[in-house]
């Protein structure tokens, strides 16, 4: 049986996204700066379908993000800017075909129907809470893993809940000072380290989460 997961840039002062989130900067003002380690590598530069980039360990860590995944859970700032009632013409931030490639359940107070999109991705809204949507996700994903994608608070609620195996953090040499903490109200996950990975733009940790 598969575990439930979850892979975040995160800045040195504890933010996954920058203030001020909106349509023009989605992951708030300074937020893209958390992923420029992930930008270059060559594996990235391969999924956008060239061949630059850098080989090496960071380049390692996102083939790894999506290996194994069965099913993704993300929360509505994930997936929109909006707030409030859904935009019908909004079909998310990665074009026809998003890089999921499974089904991803999006934790929302506002039901929508089912969204097929290019490439396998099909975005299910799930309006009973975090708990739900990881209980779906894993009934879709079988024996592989769960993926929680973000953002911050989506993750904060599983942890709180209890509900996340593994936790795999990418820290980047960046202080936001704003925006969307991660950790807050999550108690104490009791997290043990068991593998650490640095390279001169990101250093790479990922903990087991005890329940």
């Amino acid at each position: 049986m598969g575990i439930v997961r979850s892979n975040l840039s995160v800045s040195v002062d504890g933010y996954v996204a920058g203030p001020d989130q909106s349509l023009d900067e989605p992951l708030g003002v300074g937020g893209e700066r958390l992923h420029e380690w992930m930008f270059a590598t060559q594996r990235w530069h391969s999924m956008q379908g060239d061949d630059g980039g850098e080989p090496g360990p960071d380049s390692e860590m996102v083939a790894r993000m999506h290996r194994g995944v069965g099913a993704f859970v993300m929360g509505r700032n994930m997936f929109s800017a909006g707030r409030g009632a859904w935009d019908p013409d909004w079909r998310g931030w990665w074009g026809a075909d998003p890089p999921y490639h499974a089904p991803v359940f999006v934790a929302t107070h506002h039901p929508r129907e089912p969204l097929p999109m290019a490439g396998g991705t099909t975005f299910h809204f799930v309006t009973d809470g975090v708990e739900a949507a990881v209980a779906a996700a894993r009934r879709a994903a079988g024996d592989s893993d769960v993926l929680v994608a973000g953002g911050a608070s989506t993750v904060n609620q599983a942890l709180a809940a209890g509900l996340l195996d593994e936790l795999f953090l990418h820290v980047s040499p960046v202080v936001l000072g704003s925006g969307e903490r991660l950790f807050a109200g999550v108690g104490d996950p009791r997290l043990t380290p068991v593998e650490v990975v640095g390279s001169p733009t990101v250093t790479h940790v990922r903990y087991r989460v005890r329940r």
